[in-house]
């Protein structure tokens, strides 16, 4: 089948159907190359508006159905999800830049999402409490109602589904924001499998635009939490703005992560983590590894052999050859990495690799004898560039480690794993991987950060996914009324 038939949606948005919004258009480019894509359509506070009277309406009806047939619905969008892979993947690779195996890795946790949330449709939404009073007491999960969805371009598929899928399964309707630059591969694909799975009318609305449609969707009465994935300057607007309406806000937000590196680690092994960590997608990711910090015992080999890797990456179309970093999203991001590194060296650092780039490709780069001060390592950078600052003892490595706003992903490699993990108990962050990069998440796993990395796991696994989209009621219930004195 094609899923993505631009018949029906080019120029479109989805609320209700695929009808024109009320923003205009915008093109959707390939930042590889700036060929146009095709046209969507985009929303205005208006739609947000009608699309929120709607989605609450038809809530009503779908979180009063029986649970196996919502269930069927998630199971559904999770076959299509596979069944569909490859032409979902092309969009992917062509609107987000990404490389093959990274479309792939989106297309399979879609439908790994889906069937996770396929299950929380039966999951136990309940307890049974202990009352003083002659009565049963409990407490009961209940859908939130309408669920706002803000989603960004980096991952725009696993970062979209996370949300809609489990909120659609626990009996809510979704109103999605995704990135205007991704709003085909985080936006369309979703209505489209859907549409295809059989979910009802009015459930699911894809609103792109821009920064007002975000604060529309905030603002709406009829939305009663918002569920946010974005940068930390821009997740602060979002909570301030949702508490001002007395919402609930879940907020994954950005990551300066640590990859800790100790004495005893295989170098080889190391580098190739620290490559995967800080080059994969360019770096556009907020569990990237943004400071690797290693042992000075061997940190100068660990530079020497992280440069050579990054010198070999090949990096360019990813749709028109094997590469192994694509495009970064669009010019103001790569000025932004371009102007952290060029600072960086101003500010004393050396560059060991890469450090330039052609149009929107950033070629991957190494930067050695940084301090804590240095703008690459002391900033979320979001693309290519490895700081690597040395450390002397476990003391030390914590202290750098947590010294910063963030807490969401962390890596240790070391082969004492005891250790390692002692060293992790010590660090603020939502994330910990012994051996491993800082970059990895899984349907079924808690994912979330602490401090300016976000609200805490709000995503994956039934706990987590639960307690974000419901919310308690307790109830009692007894045989005959209390008389009370008066």
């Amino acid at each position: 089948m094609s899923l993505l038939d631009q018949s029906a949606w080019n120029g479109n948005l989805y609320s209700g159907g695929w009808v024109a919004g009320h923003g205009g258009q915008a093109t959707v480019r390939a930042p590889a190359t700036g060929a146009e894509l095709g046209r969507i359509g985009l929303a205005d506070e208006t739609d947000v508006a009608a699309a929120a009277a709607r989605a609450a309406q038809a809530q009503r009806s779908w979180a009063a159905l029986p649970y196996p047939q919502r269930a069927a619905v998630l199971r559904r969008a999770g076959q299509l999800w596979e069944e569909t892979a490859a032409e979902v993947g092309d969009w992917l690779i062509r609107e987000a830049g990404s490389v093959p195996p990274k479309a792939a890795v989106e297309t399979s946790t879609a439908a790994q999402e889906c069937y996770e949330a396929a299950a929380l449709a039966s999951h136990p939404l309940g307890e049974i409490l202990p009352s003083a009073q002659p009565r049963l007491s409990l407490a009961r999960r209940l859908p939130v109602g309408v669920v706002g969805v803000i989603a960004p371009f980096n991952f725009p598929l696993i970062l979209s589904i996370r949300s809609v899928a489990p909120a659609l399964a626990l009996g809510n309707a979704v109103l999605l924001k995704p990135d205007v630059r991704t709003a085909v591969s985080g936006g369309v694909t979703l209505a489209r499998v859907f549409e295809e799975a059989g979910l009802p009318d009015g459930l699911l609305h894809i609103l792109p635009g821009g920064a007002p449609v975000g604060e529309a969707l905030i603002d709406e009465p009829n939305v009663r939490l918002i569920s946010f994935t974005g940068s930390t300057a821009a997740g602060r607007k979002v909570g301030a703005a949702a508490a001002r309406q007395l919402k609930r806000v879940h907020l994954e937000l950005g990551g300066n992560n640590a990859l800790i590196v100790l004495p005893d680690a295989d170098l080889e092994l190391a580098v190739s983590a620290g490559a995967w960590g800080a080059f994969l997608h360019q770096g556009q990711i907020c569990m990237s590894a943004g400071r690797h910090l290693v042992h000075e015992r061997i940190a100068e080999e660990y530079v020497s052999r992280l440069a050579a890797t990054a010198d070999a990456l090949p990096v360019g179309d990813p749709a028109a050859g094997q590469v192994a970093l694509g495009p970064i999203i669009d010019e103001h991001q790569r000025d932004h990495i371009h102007e952290l590194v060029t600072a960086s060296v101003a500010d004393g650092a050396t560059l060991a690799a890469g450090g330039r780039y052609e149009g929107l490709f950033y070629r991957p780069t190494v930067l050695s004898g940084v301090t804590p001060q240095t703008p690459a390592y002391a900033q979320e950078v979001f693309g290519p560039v490895a700081p690597v600052l040395t450390f002397s003892d476990p003391d030390e490595a914590a202290a750098l480690a947590g010294g910063t706003e963030y807490g969401l992903s962390l890596g240790i490699i070391g082969t004492d794993v005891m250790a390692a993990m002692a060293l992790a108990e010590r660090i603020p962050t939502g994330i910990v991987h012994i051996n491993d990069q800082t970059v990895s998440d899984e349907a079924v796993a808690p994912f979330g950060g602490v401090k300016a990395s976000g609200t805490g796991a709000r995503f994956g696994g039934p706990a987590a996914n639960v307690s974000a989209f419901t919310e308690t009621q307790w109830v009692t219930m007894q045989g005959t009324v209390t008389r009370y004195p008066f």
